[in-house]
């Protein structure tokens, strides 16, 4: 039956055609969205050349720069912006994003020259995946460096960048960008 219901889900959503929806391998997973959505799918990434996708193959810290940011789901929750609490260290997440972040296509807008435009904004790199304990649970970079497969809505799995937006994983439609709100009022956007 979940089979059958995402499948269905692809054909409405996705430009593939059928024949391609029916080869791949699906899964039951349970997991949460970080809205409140069920996750209840994985799929078997299709192989080209009967080799395993790359991010199966290689570590983190084997990755080419480019497979490297083909791993963003580009879901856009590491940018939004979250309070830490000083005594606690306890992070709350909001929905506020950066000013940088297109609430629409959930990418930044000035990504190579983010760092230099927004002081906050952190690098990414294999060896603080596992210090940045604050990137949502279903981010594709944590999620392979504890050995976890990737999600059928991740678009090198599914083949599709809207997927991520259509499985109600991103920020789009969610979110408020911080130009929109004054900084000491954003602690009234925690979620």
């Amino acid at each position: 039956m979940e089979n059958d219901q995402y499948i269905n889900f692809l054909k409405k959503y996705s430009n593939k055609k059928a024949q391609v929806l029916t080869e791949m391998r699906v899964y039951p997973a349970r997991l949460v969205s970080p809205f409140g959505l069920p996750l209840m799918f994985y799929v078997e990434p299709r192989r080209f050349n009967n080799q395993p996708p790359f991010w199966k193959t290689k570590t983190l810290q084997e990755l080419t720069p480019q497979e490297w940011e083909s791993l963003c789901d580009g879901c856009g929750l590491c940018c939004l912006q979250k309070l830490q609490d000083r005594k606690t260290g306890r992070i709350d997440f909001t929905n506020v994003s950066c000013y940088l972040l297109d609430t629409k296509s959930c990418r930044c807008r000035s990504y190579e020259n983010r760092m230099s435009l927004v002081r906050e904004c952190l690098q990414l790199t294999p060896a603080k995946v596992v210090k940045f304990h604050w990137l949502p649970k279903t981010c594709a970079y944590r999620l392979l460096a504890a050995g976890q497969e990737l999600y059928w809505w991740h678009p090198l799995v599914s083949g599709d960048v809207e997927t991520v937006h259509q499985a109600g994983i991103s920020a789009r439609g969610r979110v408020i960008s911080e130009e929109y709100v004054h900084p000491d009022d954003i602690a009234d956007y925690i979620i």
